[in-house]
């Protein structure tokens, strides 16, 4: 049976709807930077996700071809998830969709080195003859975080951060956002097959223990 990142690391990828504190350890990912309106037909992360997902799939079946990647192993790819802000790094304005920073991510079984990451590229280019130097190998260790389930469309996203900075507060933690601290979604419902109301998303903020 193939491994399933979401069953095996529910903390991760399968949170209660109520917020929870969370240490995030160091993990792999396929990443695309880049920044502006993810719902612009056409634009920029729309083509960022279709780079991400080439290399996935190129890595996940190379069980089928002549390169064979040491300590293999069968695997759902994990879903998608992104990275978000804007300038000046203290939030969110959904508003100003046009103003988002992102990076797209999708994580990377614990067996692709850097040596693997760099021949699954040069092999989705020459099989889809196209340039897919924007694709990087992200490593990256989140830290402690806040974090629950959203449920709904993302514009109704701001609530339900509300509720975690609340959370996080009463716990006696502050959002720390800012550098390579950054707001964090996991999507684990595809958009083009799920009703907004019925979207589940993971979101995550990092944070940092008040003082006493």
């Amino acid at each position: 049976m193939a491994f399933d990142y979401k069953k095996e690391y529910r903390e991760f990828y399968l949170p209660p709807r109520k917020p929870g504190i969370i240490q995030i350890p160091r993990m792999r990912f396929l990443a695309v930077r880049g920044q502006g309106d993810p719902n612009e037909e056409g634009g920029d992360y729309k083509r960022a996700i279709g780079l991400l997902y080439a290399v996935a799939f190129t890595i996940k079946m190379s069980k089928l071809g002549k390169h064979r990647l040491e300590g293999y192993f069968d695997y759902v790819v994990p879903p998608l998830e992104g990275l978000w802000d804007q300038e000046g790094g203290c939030g969110l304005d959904f508003t100003r969709k046009e103003a988002f920073r992102w990076i797209s991510l999708i994580r990377l079984p614990e067996f692709v080195t850097r040596e693997a990451f760099d021949w699954a590229v040069r092999e989705a280019a020459e099989k889809k003859q196209q340039d897919f130097s924007p694709v990087e190998f992200f490593d990256w260790e989140e830290g402690l975080c806040v974090q629950c389930l959203h449920l709904g469309p993302y514009e109704e996203e701001p609530a339900t951060l509300a509720a975690m900075e609340a959370y996080a507060e009463a716990e006696g933690f502050a959002i720390d956002l800012g550098g390579e601290r950054l707001h964090h979604e996991i999507y684990l419902s595809d958009p083009r097959r799920c009703r907004p109301e019925r979207r589940k998303t993971v979101l995550r903020q990092p944070v940092k223990r008040l003082a006493l």
